[in-house]
């Protein structure tokens, strides 16, 4: 079976501006809502889509029968911005295919990853008329700005979303032709960290060895979030991680994603991390300090002599079990309080968190899981943790009280979230095969 058939819609899908962070593409996020609503009424799905707050969630469920097992499957149609624009080698929401790949924003994160799974159970149902197990779609508009409105959602519908089990493909393969069953994901805490010093900017020159410098002194702080062997200086930091596990080190090393792997990935002359630890444990099973901005004081072209107000950082951290981003945030505010300069004001702000995520790779359905994802790829499927978060994994699990199986179909060059954005066509077709194998190898697990 060729992907190409599915083309035409793969970017009618792709077109749609579902950008959810700004409020200007609102109605391009309901018109992609409503597109999805008509795909799953001309597969004889039950369908609804429920506004919100926010932006719309779409449910589509397959006729319910009490004897088989039910799955819910979750994705999201909301695509991150496309800035910045003069990077794109396309226009990032005209798809265009060249070498199989589909270039778009949201083309893997997760218009592709998320249609190869309606496209299965659409030629299921074509096929055979049936399903082997009850089948329920999940799909968001919100995923790129916090899922703000489908912890809610979840709790007012529990009853008609229950499931035995939910599969989700919002991660990713080790590489080409690699498959993985992703068991693990690191949570996140995120905040933002302001220094105000006098109550205007000042001339750097009349009062320059004077007046405190919040930029400065944000500096001299942000380098003390880490020790002389990169490990977060946060007292406490530590004290609940669970330490990477030997069978753990042992499949990871198997993989052959060394230093070399990363440099090339990430195109970078050398790697920086944690001293004692690989580069794949520290990225996917140890937690992080990182800073993603930093600012204050003159933007603009050429110079300006001041000394900056104000000065500012955002943080995140990323987490690893059992950490949780209450407890690490009370250590992280203590921290930062006690080695602030006394001669600014620090102001912090609290941003969005999630619990990092562990299921067992060995379960009966993880082993079902893998089962299909081997029939699919003919291959041996990786067991692997990643370092992302997806924060709506705990609110999912804990009020449906389903487990996750985490099936990507993600590459690692996909350029998620950046400029030129891109999905393999034959990823979409294996995605496809891959829901039809894992409805069949679910309908025997129990």
């Amino acid at each position: 079976m060729s992907a190409t058939p599915y083309l035409a819609e793969f970017f009618e899908f792709l077109r749609f501006q579902s950008v959810s962070t700004d409020p200007h593409y609102a109605p391009q996020v309901a018109a992609c809502a409503g597109w999805l609503e008509q795909k799953f009424q001309r597969m004889g799905l039950e369908t609804r889509v429920y506004p919100t707050d926010g932006h719309p969630i779409v449910v589509a469920r397959s006729e319910r029968k009490p004897s088989r097992r039910t799955l819910l499957i979750y994705g999201h149609y909301d695509v991150q911005p496309a800035d910045p624009l003069d990077q794109w080698t396309t226009p990032p929401f005209e798809p265009t295919l060249k070498d199989g790949l589909v270039y778009a924003r949201g083309a893997t994160d997760n218009k592709g990853q998320i249609l190869a799974h309606i496209l299965g159970v659409e030629k299921t149902l074509k096929e055979a008329g049936d399903l082997p197990v009850n089948v329920i779609f999940l799909v968001e508009g919100e995923e790129e700005s916090g899922s703000e409105s489908l912890g809610r959602f979840l709790e007012e519908h529990r009853e008609e979303l229950a499931c035995d089990l939910i599969a989700i493909s919002d991660t990713g393969m080790v590489a080409r032709g690699v498959p993985a069953l992703t068991y693990g994901l690191r949570g996140i805490l995120s905040m933002e960290v302001k220094l105000h010093g006098a109550e205007g900017d000042l001339h750097s020159g009349i009062y320059g060895g004077v007046a405190p410098n919040p930029a400065t002194l944000l500096a001299r702080l942000l380098a003390c979030l880490h020790d002389a062997r990169f490990r977060v200086a946060v007292p406490g930091f530590y004290d609940a991680v669970v330490e990477i596990h030997d069978w753990e080190r042992a499949e990871w090393a198997r993989l052959g994603l060394d230093d070399n792997f990363f440099k090339r990935t990430i195109r970078a002359r050398a790697l920086l991390g944690e001293e004692g630890y690989t580069s794949l444990e520290r990225a996917w099973g140890r937690p992080t300090a990182e800073v993603n901005g930093i600012g204050g004081g003159y933007q603009g072209a050429g110079g300006k002599t001041v000394i900056p107000r104000e000065a500012f950082a955002k943080l995140t951290f990323r987490l690893v079990p059992n950490q949780t981003p209450a407890e690490v945030e009370a250590a992280i505010c203590a921290y930062l309080q006690q080695i602030c300069p006394p001669q600014v004001q620090m102001e912090i702000t609290q941003g969005h968190g999630g619990e990092p995520f562990l299921c067992d790779p060995h379960s009966p359905d993880a082993l079902a899981a893998r089962r299909a994802l081997r029939r699919t790829w003919g291959v041996e499927p990786a067991l692997i943790r990643e370092g992302g978060s997806i924060p709506i994994l705990h609110t999912l699990r804990g009020t449906l009280g389903a487990e996750i199986l985490l099936l990507g179909l993600a590459l690692p060059d996909c350029a998620c979230h950046a400029p030129n954005e891109s999905f393999p066509l034959e990823n979409l077709e294996a995605g496809i095969r891959l829901n039809q194998a894992l409805l069949e190898e679910l309908a025997c697990s129990r």
